[in-house]
């Protein structure tokens, strides 16, 4: 596949707190200025106590006593006069304005008070001037968020707060420096997301995730608990609360795999028929008909295993079976299948055949290929992937699959398929099968895991990383569970939405990406139909020499609701 075009997106939403350039912070009313003469300073700070100084001049002029007034008029000729008290009230006042506007959730600070806080959550969600931020039906859907204290996580809080999501935050500790990173609103959840019992703790009551947690040190144990087992144990989680709301409404959930096929015991394999072929069955077939033979069995050791040899010239073999779903089921309710196999390391063409049952000879196929391993591991074909035999044919529909295909052909072999080199011969092949069943469809993703590309990395540790990483993200692919994988390049401390956004498939970036942009992209994400299923790399925008390019750079303006997302994802390649 030849790689795709990148885009590049403008993100402008405001990083809160964070200065400009001229270093000036701006917020509404209130105005901080960092660099600035006395002359200016003064001058803001006395708009500022303006109140205060109305109300002391009034006590001095109609007070009964003029001791009383002078007082007055004196202390505020003190303020203005005096740099140290004028300093110290105009820190008051800002401070209390800062800490209000601050509590929304951008900026919360460890010695506000927890009442002055759900004020400020109250003021926002009861259409407050932050209202413009808030999210349709935020208030109804529960995030978790893994890592909630790395240096993506803790930004992904507080804009998930600042649009009116229930927030839940996955720690390693609860000691006094981590809560006072998370809002005190967030529901803390102490756990190790290497720990199946703390994860499912974590995961109740939540509609979405976002995992955010990477390892703190290169050790193997430390990246494969965090990167790898880590996110296995929040999709399985997961899955399984959801099965189990579904189980208590008598029904099934949305989330759930259906089951095709179990190879769980010699009556599993009826109905499977192993047949031969030739693509060359008209030319000189004695000459080149080197003999072929393939069985589908249950082995003693319990296991379903189709194996065989084709030494013909253009021979193949298969195995295939008519399906039998459960009632009420059919397949275009799903993205595709999902086979637990095992072996060794052969390529396989799956054959999906449809039309009318009673006159197969209407009947079309569509193929695709499916690539193994030495070992057992689970292969996710989608149905997009299915190619019509016939090119006159239209696209696959799912709904009129009724025959399921699996065919060896030696001619289709990789070079290094499997672990033995060449003393292996490739027309041998050996397929173990544990299971196959259809992935569920949805609109939404349902776990967003931040990645990285492996750009910034030092070269000594990129490789261990990389092969967690890379795990970790297998294994949230074949969960079932819509899923969407963000690569940044190297994250800078820097705010957000100043710089065009280039996305990308092909591990070509190195340019570096903002904490915040990120997050950003994530919390965008949760709701965006085209970034479920997909995988891809984010960095900032840059110009290469002159014969250098690696992008084709296509601008993509924000529009009202600022969504530059959905027109930067929607040209990528899902089920990536």
């Amino acid at each position: 596949m030849p790689p795709m075009a990148s885009h590049r997106a403008t993100s402008s939403s405001p990083f809160l707190g964070a200065p400009l350039p001229t270093g000036r912070r701006h917020h509404h009313s209130c105005c901080f200025v960092a660099r600035g003469d006395k002359t200016t300073t003064a001058a803001r700070i006395t708009a500022a106590l303006d109140t205060e100084t109305m109300a002391a001049r009034k006590d001095g002029n109609g007070g009964g006593d003029g001791g009383g007034g002078g007082r007055g008029l004196v202390g505020i000729d003190e303020v203005i006069v005096n740099p140290v008290g004028l300093g110290r009230r105009s820190r008051q006042v800002f401070d209390e304005v800062w800490r209000k506007f601050s509590r929304l959730g951008q900026m919360s600070t460890a010695a506000a008070e927890e009442q002055g806080e759900e004020e400020g959550i109250q003021f926002l969600r009861g259409g407050g001037p932050m209202c413009e931020f808030a999210v349709p039906g935020a208030q109804d859907t529960t995030v978790l968020v893994v890592g909630a204290t790395s240096r993506i996580g803790r930004i992904v809080v507080r804009k998930l707060m600042l649009r009116g999501y229930n927030v839940k935050a996955l720690v390693r500790r609860n000691d006094q420096e981590v809560i006072d990173m998370l809002p005190t609103s967030v529901d803390i959840v102490v756990g190790d997301a290497g720990d199946p019992s703390s994860v499912q703790a974590a995961v109740s009551g939540c509609n979405k995730v976002i995992y955010c947690a990477t390892a703190r040190s290169t050790i193997t144990g430390d990246l494969n608990r965090v990167d790898n087992q880590g996110v296995r144990n929040v999709a399985k989680a997961f899955q399984d609360y959801y099965n189990q709301l579904a189980q208590s409404r008598a029904g099934k959930s949305s989330k759930s795999k259906l089951s095709i096929a179990k190879f769980k015991s010699a009556k599993s394999i009826q109905g499977w028929e192993v047949k031969q072929g030739s693509y060359f069955q008209d030319i000189y077939p004695s000459r080149f008909d080197e003999g072929t033979d393939a069985s589908f069995e249950f082995s003693e050791n319990k296991q379903a295993v189709f194996s065989g040899f084709v030494f013909t010239r253009g021979g193949y073999v298969e195995v295939s079976k008519r399906l039998s779903l459960p009632l009420g089921s059919t397949l275009d309710r799903y993205d595709g299948l999902l086979l637990s196999v095992g072996g060794n390391g052969r390529s396989y063409v799956i054959i999906l055949e449809t039309g009318p049952l009673a006159d197969t000879s209407q009947s079309k196929k569509y193929f695709a290929r499916m690539n193994t391993k030495v070992g057992f591991c689970r292969v996710r074909v989608p149905f997009s992937d299915f190619r019509p035999v016939n090119p006159h044919d239209p696209p696959l529909d799912p709904f009129l699959v009724h025959t399921l295909t699996i065919r060896f052909e030696p001619k289709k072999q990789r070079p290094g398929d499997s672990s033995q080199g060449a003393a292996s011969d490739p027309r041998n092949f050996q397929l173990i099968m544990e299971f196959i069943k259809a992935l569920p469809t949805g609109q939404e993703t349902d776990i967003i895991l931040v990645s990285c590309t492996g750009s910034g990395i030092e070269p000594n540790r990129r490789e261990q990383v990389l092969k967690a990483k890379k795990a970790g993200e297998d294994g949230l692919r074949r969960s079932g569970l819509g899923y969407t994988i963000v690569r940044p390049g190297p994250l800078q401390e820097e705010p957000g939405g100043q710089r065009a956004l280039i996305f990308d498939q092909g591990n070509r970036i190195s340019q570096g990406i903002s904490c915040a942009d990120v997050a950003d992209i994530c919390v965008k994400a949760l709701h965006d139909s085209t970034a479920r299923n997909k995988s891809f790399d984010v960095c900032y925008e840059h110009v290469s020499k002159q014969g250098e390019e690696l992008y084709e750079l296509v601008a993509h303006l924000p529009d009202k609701a600022n969504n530059y997302l959905a027109p930067a994802l929607s040209v990528l390649e899902k089920n990536t």
